[in-house]
């Protein structure tokens, strides 16, 4: 299903092109939303979907939503795309945290982002918070904590109560969301059942749940380079892996770390975005992130198991593992948890340049 509605985006945009500009909705696309759609589309929809409509993986929000669009400065989707979200599976996607992506491509996919943006902006309510941060926190115990999780953070929905959101987040942001709800995902309306004064407390709840924390401002920078392709295979000379069960299926990671310990013949691929392996990976894995696969194909064994790995814990591996199957790959599989099992087991994480 998600391969079906990705290859809709693409027949979309056959369908449109018109004079070397893409009509959609009644409209010519621009440059940028056209660039923006290309990005959008080969790094974002594996999560998001394709129409931007939320939940493809790992309970990724609807970021296209017209209702979150409405109440969003374009700085608060930059800074989400280029800084990601600590704690989350979103991506820093920018160069200026060793992500792939420049200035222009993020403002690009924030261009195209805004194509599905059809509703009245209207003035949010800026006022100074008025809440009562102890009463908001019971309320958040009750109506929130089950979605968001607690302090806003580690639930299965969006982390509310993460700093780097709330330090782009505005309180009249806050406030439209909490009161108006999202129609179209799973947040409820709570403006009739808490009134102003609730609201506020919720948000001033937020705020407290908030550490010191400044976003940092997205860099005009340049769009970076892929990551060198480390040291392939692990262990050249060992056995051959045992108990490996090729793409689509999926291996456990039990099965890995024992076929690890035992010297067995192997690459670990961390198909992430750079910036991700960067911050921790799996010990002895290289980058190859499944947006970008051509620079590494051809430095990749073809006689040695390849074992992508994500953090989704399958969206963006098992894409990687069906592009080097395409490419002729006959010995991949998929490590089953993904790198939180793996951390959580203690089986060896890195982090920097070196595998």
């Amino acid at each position: 299903m998600r391969v079906w509605a990705v290859v809709r985006v693409f027949l979309v945009l056959a369908l449109c092109v018109t004079s070397g500009t893409l009509e959609c909705g009644g409209r010519l696309m621009s440059e940028p939303e056209q660039r923006g759609a290309a990005v959008y589309t080969r790094m974002c929809s594996v999560c998001h979907g394709a129409s931007a409509q939320g939940y493809a993986a790992d309970n990724a929000p609807a970021i296209g939503n017209p209702h979150f669009l409405a109440v969003v400065p374009d700085s608060f989707l930059q800074t989400a795309i280029s800084n990601g979200r600590s704690g989350t599976t979103m991506s820093a996607w920018s160069s200026g945290h060793s992500g792939p992506l420049g200035y222009k491509e993020i403002t690009s996919v924030v261009a195209y982002l805004r194509s599905y943006d059809r509703l009245p902006h209207d003035a949010l309510d800026e006022s100074p918070l008025a809440g009562d941060a102890r009463r908001g926190t019971a309320v958040f115990a009750d109506r929130c904590a089950r979605c968001h999780g607690e302090r806003g953070t580690g639930g299965p929905y969006v982390h509310i109560g993460s700093a780097d959101l709330l330090a782009s987040a505005t309180t009249g942001m806050l406030r439209a969301t909490i009161r108006d709800g999202r129609p179209g995902t799973l947040m409820p309306s709570f403006g009739q059942e808490l009134g102003r004064k609730g609201v506020d407390d919720v948000i001033a709840a937020l705020r407290a749940f908030q550490a010191q924390y400044t976003p940092s401002l997205l860099p005009p920078a340049p769009k970076a380079p892929p990551l060198p392709l480390g040291p392939v295979p692990l262990n050249p000379r060992g056995p051959e892996p045992v108990g490996f069960n090729k793409q689509p299926s999926t291996t456990p990671a039990d099965t890995v770390k024992r076929e690890l310990d035992r010297g067995a013949k192997m690459a670990l691929l961390d198909a992430r975005a750079s910036s991700d392996y960067l911050n921790e990976h799996i010990k002895g894995a290289v980058s190859v992130p499944f947006y970008d696969v051509t620079p590494y194909a051809s430095q990749l064994p073809r006689d040695a198991w390849l074992v992508c790995y994500c953090a989704c814990p399958h969206a963006e591996s098992g894409n990687l593992a069906r592009k080097l199957v395409e490419l002729g790959f006959t010995k991949v599989t998929v490590l089953d948890e993904g790198l939180g099992v793996w951390r959580a087991r203690k089986y060896g994480t890195s982090s920097g340049l070196d595998p």
